[in-house]
């Protein structure tokens, strides 16, 4: 009985408003987001939370908060939501023309180095599938797709993935990148704690290599000198550029955007340096026909 009292009440329109309420932390701004009247949206909780006999939400200074039931029912409705929008996008695409639409998030290391010529021979084959690539730290990849944002994933493989399933895509190397006129410009190799007497300019707080360089530097019991932290690999070689520091970068970017740039790179000796970045899904089974198409694409046309 709760079951159908409740599939009546959790029509898109309520769950949008659910996943509003938390994200804004007021009824008020949620109904104006969702374009509801505040009294609408209002009953629409009040009858939602009378189905369950509790309450979703709990009102405090700070706002409106979710109760333990309520991030449990966020949870589904943000899945709910995304499966919904994932159906309107296929399907209408295949109205279009376009076969197939794959969703895939990679870290800044796969976009820079790999993807844009495994997916440059994937699309000339495949005219009509098409592909939305979004940019996220591995941490956020694994996240990702283990909720179902993107069918597939590419990150690095010393995160921890949880029940994700996970094949070895690529191998890169990390660099420290300088100026020709740096002191350590004389070496071709460095041991990384030689680096740590000079100020580093890092990239994002949640980036695997800022967390690796980071987790490096205490166990040298020292902490890294970030004097400046960038968002991408352009960033920090234009930091570089202009004396701000040294940087730690996968190689192939460095040499796609650093050497241009006139910059100097010095191989890292720690085994850490050596990396591998891993190809993500949740379940290879589960993966539609056209998402499957790109898995195989990345696993087997490698140069």
């Amino acid at each position: 009985m709760l079951y159908r009292h409740l599939i009546k009440k959790l029509d898109l329109t309520s769950l949008h408003l659910l996943v509003s309420i938390h994200e804004e932390g007021s009824l008020t701004k949620a109904a104006e987001r969702e374009m509801l009247a505040l009294s609408a949206a209002s009953k629409r909780l009040q009858e939602v939370e009378q189905v369950l006999g509790i309450a979703l939400f709990e009102r405090t200074l700070k706002g409106m908060k979710p109760t333990a039931a309520g991030e449990t029912l966020l949870f589904y409705a943000r899945k709910i939501l995304m499966d919904v929008e994932k159906i309107s996008i296929d399907v209408g695409e295949y109205l279009e023309g376009i076969r197939g639409h794959v969703r895939m998030m990679a870290n800044i290391s796969a976009i820079i180095e790999f993807l844009p010529e495994d997916l440059q021979r994937f699309m000339s084959s495949h005219g009509q599938v098409k592909v939305h690539l979004e940019e996220r730290p591995s941490a956020g990849v694994v996240k990702g797709v283990g909720e179902g944002a993107a069918d597939l994933g590419i990150c690095s493989a010393d995160i921890d993935i949880g029940e994700l399933v996970a094949v070895p895509y690529r191998h890169d190397e990390l660099v420290v990148v300088m100026r020709q006129d740096h002191p350590l410009a004389a070496h071709s190799h460095v041991p990384f704690r030689e680096t740590l007497a000079f100020d580093q300019v890092g990239l994002h707080t949640d980036s695997f290599i800022n967390l690796r360089t980071q987790a490096a530097a205490r166990s040298e019991g020292k902490i890294l000198k970030q004097r400046i932290q960038v968002p991408g690999f352009d960033g920090v070689c234009r930091m570089v550029q202009a004396d701000l520091g040294i940087g730690v970068l996968p190689r192939k970017a460095f040499e796609l955007i650093g050497k241009p740039l006139g910059l100097y790179a010095a191989g890292i000796d720690d085994d850490w340096a050596q990396r591998t970045l891993s190809l993500v899904v949740r379940n290879r089974e589960g993966l539609s026909p056209v998402s499957r198409l790109l898995y195989e694409h990345l696993l087997h046309d490698q140069p």
